[in-house]
């Protein structure tokens, strides 16, 4: 699936990024179709080549979300913003609770009946008798 997303590039704290196309599943700083134009985060200037982006749009390619949101910014393409990132900060003293599932609310708390469980009974085992030494 053919993808336009961001490729970074620039020095150390202070990034710009390329948008290209390429296949999803390529790295970005590899090979890639095609240059779609640059964006720079800090002057907030992005320059698009949008015919292009429309062509491969039309072509079936997906944006990134992040992509996404700078088209729709530059109006580009019509449409909502996508949530990209999902950020979450743990409070202090908060625990996290993600391995036990919450019982649902609707539900009763009174238990269930089950089936009397069978008792297992103890196996008997064997020692192994003790060896005898040979007496000389």
């Amino acid at each position: 699936m053919l993808t336009i997303r961001l490729s970074r590039v620039g020095k150390k704290k202070q990034a710009s990024f390329k948008v290209i196309i390429s296949e999803k599943t390529k790295d970005t700083r590899g090979t890639y179709l095609e240059l779609l134009g640059h964006y720079n985060p800090h002057t907030n200037k992005a320059e698009l080549k949008a015919e292009r982006i429309k062509y491969w749009l039309g072509k079936g390619a997906q944006t990134s979300g992040t992509v996404h949101n700078l088209l729709v910014d530059q109006k580009i393409i019509t449409g909502e913003k996508i949530k990209v990132a999902n950020i979450k900060k743990k409070k202090e003293g908060e625990k996290i609770q993600a391995a036990t599932p919450a019982e649902p609310a609707d539900t009763p708390a009174t238990e269930t009946p089950t089936a009397p469980k069978a008792e297992k009974k103890p196996t008997k085992t064997t020692t192994p008798a003790p060896e005898e030494k040979p007496t000389t």
